[in-house]
């Protein structure tokens, strides 16, 4: 009896300390947006995609890949330049046009050599270096991690993305940012080991390699549309929404349409049971 009174009494103190621990580690502050997609009847905002697309063109990949998205793709149906004019994506002009602008790596056929050429909607986006040794040398031994599918891949989606790319704050009295990192309150970590204040006030976030990539107009809108860091984070992390679920929409339609279907479904079998059996009974 002893002995189990003395576990049990561990096991409190445990209980009633693991708060204290918890704070201690400090936690990162998750950001909510109200995005157009959320919701059984939710849908991409096709101007905000566009505008992401090209956030994303212009800023992040100069060092993320998107290995998993072809140029045809920004065509599809949900896509950021769907036109209905064109089913094929591989016809659509702009599409055609925005690929055109990208050089992307091939094989001479005569010689064997390694060439660019003008990029076609079949081609995926092209990788900003040519292997992970390169990525990881020109930022400071931190490969930069392919967002073709990030939004699913991290806990909170968008509101991950945009949490991360809007957190990135001064780091307060008594938290020592080594070089080459930068403090960010989104970012998952634990910075106790670097914090001299009170232990029980560790501040939230932690350290990563990428330093603050969006400023205040640093991409021009072709929608006149307001280029603050806001906006930018928001739209980019719905185009990168869109690159990890492009067919979101289309699966939301047939979840709409198989639910009617089942509740028809339901009548008839109900009307059906109770015309059989009404002269049975019960």
């Amino acid at each position: 009896m002893l002995r189990k009174g003395i576990a049990l009494a561990a096991l409190g103190l445990a209980l009633i300390a693991a708060p204290a621990a918890q704070a201690a580690t400090g936690h990162a502050v998750m950001k909510h947006v109200s995005w157009s997609f959320d919701g059984p009847f939710g849908k991409y905002d096709t101007a905000q995609l566009q505008r992401g697309y090209k956030i994303y063109r212009e800023v992040c990949s100069a060092c993320h890949s998107m290995e998993l998205v072809s140029f045809r793709n920004l065509g599809e149906k949900g896509g950021p330049f769907y036109d209905p004019k064109y089913p094929n994506p591989n016809d659509n002009p702009y599409v055609k046009a925005l690929a055109k602008d990208i050089q992307v790596p091939d094989i001479d056929s005569e010689t064997g050599d390694v060439v660019q050429r003008p990029a076609v909607p079949a081609d995926r986006f092209p990788k900003p270096y040519p292997n992970a040794a390169a990525a990881a040398a020109g930022n400071g031994g931190a490969i930069p991690p392919d967002l073709s599918v990030i939004a699913k891949g991290r806990t909170g989606g968008p509101d991950y993305i945009y949490s991360l790319l809007t957190g990135y704050k001064a780091p307060p009295a008594g938290l020592t940012v080594n070089p080459g990192q930068n403090y960010n309150v989104s970012m998952p970590g634990d910075v106790s080991g670097q914090w001299t204040g009170d232990h029980h006030k560790v501040p939230p976030g932690g350290f990563l390699a990428m330093p603050p990539q969006l400023a205040d107009g640093k991409v021009t809108y072709d929608d006149g549309t307001p280029s603050t860091v806001d906006q930018q984070a928001k739209d980019v992390a719905a185009f990168l929404m869109w690159a990890a679920e492009p067919k979101m929409m289309a699966r939301k339609q047939f979840g709409f349409g198989a639910m009617i279907y089942l509740a028809l479904f339901t009548a008839l079998l109900y009307f059906s049971y109770r015309r059989v059996w009404r002269n049975v009974a019960h």
